[in-house]
């Protein structure tokens, strides 16, 4: 065979590879580019929770719980998280407030895991601390697909406002599970009970933002790929609107799944 045959056999072996590669690329761009945003309901006897989420927001957060300290709690994840946020819940708060903050949680939970599908391109781990005056807190996340939650906020009240203080460990607890990630959460010091939750919410809200990051410089620092091992795709639970903002109108119920 002549150098020249070879030559041009080699030419369209080098065309046929790049056209091959191009496509993927567009893909992985596309992906890469793709608005992260879910809607979730979940209705029991005893709660009725929707959330709409956009984890590349802004910080726009709309919240009634019915328990106005759990509402700034939440504003301030959603905020220094970077997320775009609408959250309802109706709750037996006649009765106390473990259902609703527990099933806040789950339904905040369920809403970071399908908003993040495959989990492709993140960085995966993320750590943080917070300051709040006296009060320090550090939170170290692994968005791992293995869900635990271990924490020591050390508070010393029965309540802050309407949010009894038990179920603050409680709702990381819920959210972890529900977001399938490994959450730790410690308040080092702090005086005031309220700076130490606060605190901890804020620590929590950077880590997730860092852990989340898709960015060239935060993508794949993990060689097994982010999300592995035991993670698998959802089945797609996100919408979006004109906007990139989910909207909260025929919200999927997840009744009996959570």
């Amino acid at each position: 065979m002549s150098s020249r045959t070879r030559t041009g056999d080699e030419a369209r072996t080098a065309a046929v590879a790049q056209e091959a590669r191009e496509p993927r690329t567009a893909t992985a761009a596309r992906e890469t580019d793709e608005p992260r945003t879910a809607v979730v309901a979940r209705e029991t006897r005893e709660t009725r929770v929707e959330a709409a989420l956009k984890l590349d927001g802004s910080g726009k957060v709309r919240l009634g719980t019915g328990i106005g300290f759990l509402d700034h709690m939440l504003h301030a994840l959603a905020f220094h998280a970077r997320w775009d946020l609408e959250l309802t819940c109706d709750g037996d708060l006649h009765v106390d407030d473990h259902h609703t903050v527990e099933d806040v949680g789950l339904v905040l939970g369920r809403a970071v895991d399908q908003a993040l599908g495959g989990r492709e391109g993140i960085a995966r781990f993320g750590s943080a601390w917070a300051p709040l005056d006296e009060a320090l807190a550090r939170v170290v996340v692994d968005v791992s697909g293995r869900p635990f939650f271990a924490g020591d906020l050390g508070l010393a009240r029965e309540r802050v406002g309407g949010l009894s203080c038990e179920m603050v460990p409680h709702f990381f607890h819920s959210f972890a599970q529900a977001a399938k990630l490994t959450l730790h959460v410690d308040v080092l010091r702090g005086a005031n009970d309220h700076h130490r939750i606060e605190a901890a919410f804020k620590a929590c809200a950077l880590a997730l933002r860092s852990a989340f990051d898709r960015s060239a410089a935060g993508a794949g620092s993990s060689d097994d790929g982010p999300g592995r091992p035991g993670v698998s795709r959802l089945a797609s639970g996100s919408s979006g609107s004109a906007s990139g903002m989910p909207s909260t109108g025929r919200v999927p119920s997840t009744k009996g799944v959570l």
